[in-house]
């Protein structure tokens, strides 16, 4: 069980105080951090071939809230003294939760605008919103469900449970989580193998790369810009929907460990583009082992593990005296998905805390609450130099049904993340129906639009080199 308290019920018996719930350790630090400038939203959209019934969603989606009562929460009010931040749970939305926005041009772009830039308050219940936007580009009676939280409060597998509740309740139709795929066992790398993971792996206290600056463009929208005439810092977004990866029968790594490796090389190709010299990388790697049913606990639940590169596994080998654009031959890459392999099962072997030993201890509550915001903000900024290069967030089959009964099933899902610096760059991926649904996320004060096509070309270039391996390689899960 991790610091979320669940099931969280509130005290029965009319006229009885809503119940409080101390933050837990990410809400604090993510509370402590908050930027307007760069909402900490989670997006998530979901495809659906047809529209749901605006009343009936409603419904179902409100007695979904119910049936998950720790999203019905709100911050509740207190003394600049006090020494915790509190959620309050409350026994019904304070807000309309549910939105049909009128169908407008470019109504997809606008509505991933939102998604990005306006993050639902954390004083009211619940901190999230959810809009159906209209289609057009899919035909028919498409539709779109747009799904924003406050990543202060939640996380984008707890709401999607929440969602998969809805369509149930909506539908009527089963919408039990899926079995996870299970990696294949396979035996240590022996002393001096072809695959043993090299001596020279970056120190954890080393600095690792950032993404290089590309040509970020300011907006000539007006409402993109600050009263100097500046770009508002913000984040912006491209989705691709890509073939699953493929990888042999039995292989020991997975498709997480596909995305990896893609996304370390993406990163290092663009760096070398750029003039950047090699350096190590570490990217941030979220694991969730939560039950994904309805004992699921709702709220902040993943731990962050980091996954270490070496330059010198990323670029041309200094051996053989490759130039040109860096690409690993086969046997390298296999070489590098095996040992990535080796360094994702061991880390999400480790037990810790979700952010670790030293944000547990900060968030102790001693001191009041501003001045341990104060602390943890000036520590922020002292520590960015040594923030990992990346995040990648792999969902990995979306395990549930999403069938919406009348309005069909869901045929595409993405999520993505906050990019705000100094990573400034998120990578999010998530499949359904066979296919991979990537949500590449960047800060505008990094790239630009034409940045984000560049790095999603290399990223589907090198996605590709991980599986063009073997001769006939076979469909396999994540």
């Amino acid at each position: 069980m991790t610091a979320l308290e669940h099931p969280a019920r509130r005290a029965d018996g009319p006229g009885r105080p809503p119940r409080r719930v101390p933050f837990p350790v990410v809400d604090e630090v993510a509370r402590h951090c908050l930027q307007e400038q760069e909402p900490e939203t989670v997006h998530i959209e979901v495809h659906l071939p047809g529209t749901p019934d605006p009343e009936r969603l409603k419904t179902a989606f409100g007695d979904a809230l119910r049936s998950h009562p720790r999203i019905l929460m709100r911050e509740a009010r207190g003394a600049w003294y006090r020494r915790r931040y509190e959620w309050e749970l409350t026994e019904a939305p304070d807000v309309e939760v549910v939105t049909f926005p009128a169908a407008e041009p470019d109504a997809l772009k606008r509505a991933r605008e939102r998604a990005l830039c306006d993050a639902p308050p954390l004083t009211a219940s619940p901190p999230i919103r959810l809009e159906v936007v209209a289609d057009p580009e899919a035909g028919g009676d498409s539709s779109v469900l747009f799904l924003t939280i406050n990543h202060t409060a939640l996380d984008g597998p707890a709401c999607l449970r929440v969602l998969a509740t809805a369509a149930e309740l909506y539908g009527g139709r089963d919408n039990a989580p899926a079995a996870p795929p299970t990696r294949t066992p396979v035996a240590a790398n022996g002393e001096g193998g072809p695959d043993q993971a090299p001596s020279g792996l970056p120190s954890p206290w080393a600095a690792p790369a950032r993404v290089a600056h590309g040509t970020p463009d300011p907006s000539p929208s007006s409402r993109l810009r600050s009263s100097r005439g500046d770009p508002i810092p913000g984040n912006g977004m491209l989705v691709a929907d890509l073939p699953v990866p493929r990888r042999p029968k039995g292989a020991p790594y997975t498709v997480n460990d596909q995305l990896m490796v893609a996304t370390a090389l993406m990163i290092a190709h663009w760096n070398r583009e750029h003039g950047s010299r090699p350096r190590p990388l570490r990217i941030t790697m979220p694991v969730d082992d939560r039950p994904r049913d309805m004992t699921m606990p709702i709220g902040n639940g993943t731990r962050l593990v980091e996954v270490p590169f070496g330059a010198g596994e990323l670029g041309p080998n200094a051996a053989t005296g490759r130039s040109g654009p860096g690409d690993l031959t086969p046997e390298e890459i296999h070489a590098l998905l095996r040992r990535t392999s080796d360094r994702t099962r061991a880390l999400k072997a480790l037990s810790r805390p979700q952010l670790g030993h030293g944000a547990a201890l900060l968030t102790a509550p001693v001191l009041p609450v501003t001045m341990r915001a104060a602390v943890t903000r000036g520590l922020r900024r002292a520590a960015a130099p040594w923030t990992s290069t990346t995040l990648l967030s792999n969902i990995g089959r979306v395990p549930y049904a999403l069938d919406f009964g009348d309005a069909g099933a869901a045929y595409a899902v993405w999520f993505s993340a906050p990019a705000r610096m100094p990573r400034g760059l998120t990578v999010t991926t998530a499949s359904t129906a066979g296919r991979l649904h990537l949500a590449l996320r960047w800060s505008r004060t990094l790239l630009s639009h034409g940045d984000g096509a560049h790095l999603r070309d290399l990223f589907e270039h090198y996605l590709h080199a991980t599986q063009n391996l073997h001769p006939t390689p076979e469909d396999s899960g994540s």
